[in-house]
């Protein structure tokens, strides 16, 4: 006779085996990426108020990979940036196979939870909100859950995180305290970084030339949001965007 009970639990182990699965690899897109270029969705910011308030999660996600995105970045905190878990869930229901990073201020273990579930492939961990104990826990357990970490820093104090080796190094170029954005942050401290690092340059990337310079400067990720948001079709302003950083 058929047990129901053993059915769903057998089913529900599948389910959670899947979920610890290590989902497509953020670092790996980098590395194998010409212009590694992590397409940003984001609706709104703090300092700047609504980007695009009508954007769809099933939509410019999805356009971000078929015109030449290495990888995404999902903004998910409600308050400040109008993002949502579901938008995650939304990108890869509407057909979105590239890496996905899970951007939020993750400060407890119940968020990674959270966003192994709807789908993402990394996390962001911020060190100017996490002690190094607390940041070096969060990385372990996102691990376990198949999820890999873009460890972000903006200031040489901030460097010793290097020592809990994420999968990928972070420099972001905007102050969170101020949100005043320098490139030349990502240059000063690109150098400080381990050798072998996979170092990505966060925040303030509007021109193709930057990309190149930063690019001979050792970073092989370029997180941008804004520049592509701002438009009316952000997937279109990607692949013009990437026609000029690789035009010869």
């Amino acid at each position: 006779m058929r047990d129901v009970l053993q059915e769903i639990v057998a089913h529900k182990r599948e389910e959670l085996a899947a979920m610890r699965t290590k989902k497509p690899s953020l670092r790996q897109a980098l590395l194998n990426s010409e212009t590694g270029i992590i397409a940003e969705f984001k609706r709104r910011s703090p300092s700047k108020g609504w980007i695009k308030e009508e954007g769809r999660a099933g939509i410019i996600p999805l356009s971000y990979q078929q015109n030449g995105a290495a990888a995404l970045s999902i903004l998910t905190d409600k308050q400040y940036f109008g993002g949502h878990d579901r938008f995650i869930t939304e990108a890869r229901l509407s057909g979105v196979t590239l890496p996905i990073l899970y951007k939020n201020f993750v400060i407890d273990e119940f968020q990674l939870y959270e966003a192994a579930l709807c789908g993402a492939s990394a996390v962001l961990l911020i060190a100017a909100c996490l002690t190094k104990q607390e940041c070096g826990k969060l990385l372990q357990k996102a691990h376990e859950l198949g999820l890999e970490v873009l460890l972000e820093m903006h200031s040489e104090k901030e460097l010793e995180y290097c020592e809990l080796e994420p999968d990928v190094y972070g420099i972001n170029n905007r102050n969170l305290g101020s949100f005043v954005t320098d490139i030349n942050n990502s240059f000063r401290l690109a150098e400080l970084l381990p050798k072998d690092a996979v170092k990505v340059s966060e925040s303030g990337i509007s021109k193709p030339e930057t990309i190149r310079e930063l690019r001979q400067a050792g970073f092989q990720g370029f997180l941008i949001g804004e520049t592509f948001m701002k438009t009316p079709d952000p997937g279109k302003a990607l692949r013009e965007f990437i026609n000029d950083v690789t035009a010869k």
